[in-house]
């Protein structure tokens, strides 16, 4: 099937927490040179000075604030792939219910297309120009679609998918125990 153009979105979340990371690590070399500065040129005894362990403290702060973000980042990394994986499962699901439709509704090539456009939302004038063909065109390998599926235009056409998908089982959900396994069994006496 033909795909439309795709537009991935970054996310501006990590985008954000990996700039604040690079910053705060920029800080920390500053710091820490900061410190060996003064101590090369002032000795150990720099240590006892008043300013030198709040730098210290504070430089010490900003590690701490990095491994926790940096932990928080992976995190999140961690988590948008399982949603990634789990879109993705879920949309080879859909695709496996519209193919198995499709083949039992006998569409052409061109109509499973065009089914598939019209199914993700697109519109007449998108889909064509997808297609690279008339609106008419289109128009005509709808009109078809709908009468070999049985239905009267695009909102039966995806309940029909939906009901299907309703129907299965979720991810990740125990399937139903049996009721001859839920009764309680009689002891021998």
């Amino acid at each position: 099937m033909t795909q439309p153009p795709a537009t991935p979105k970054p996310d501006r979340r990590q985008i954000g927490l990996t700039a604040l990371i690079l910053f705060q690590c920029a800080c920390v070399l500053f710091f820490v040179a900061d410190v060996i500065e003064d101590v090369r040129i002032a000795g150990w005894d720099t240590l006892h000075d008043g300013h030198i362990l709040p730098e210290i403290g504070a430089t010490l702060g900003i590690i701490l604030g990095i491994a926790f973000e940096i932990r928080y980042l992976m995190r999140l990394l961690r988590k948008q792939a399982h949603l990634e994986r789990q879109m993705s499962v879920a949309a080879g699901a859909l695709n496996e219910v519209m193919e198995g439709y499709f083949r039992e509704w006998k569409l052409t090539p061109s109509e499973q297309d065009i089914a598939a456009f019209t199914i993700k939302g697109y519109a007449i004038a998108e889909i064509a120009v997808f297609r690279g063909s008339a609106e008419a065109t289109v128009k005509t390998h709808l009109n078809a679609i709908y009468r070999k599926a049985g239905v009267s235009g695009r909102g039966q056409l995806v309940s029909l998918l939906i009901e299907d998908l309703l129907r299965a089982p979720l991810m990740g959900e125990k399937p139903p125990i049996p009721a001859a396994a839920k009764e309680p069994t009689a002891e021998a006496g």
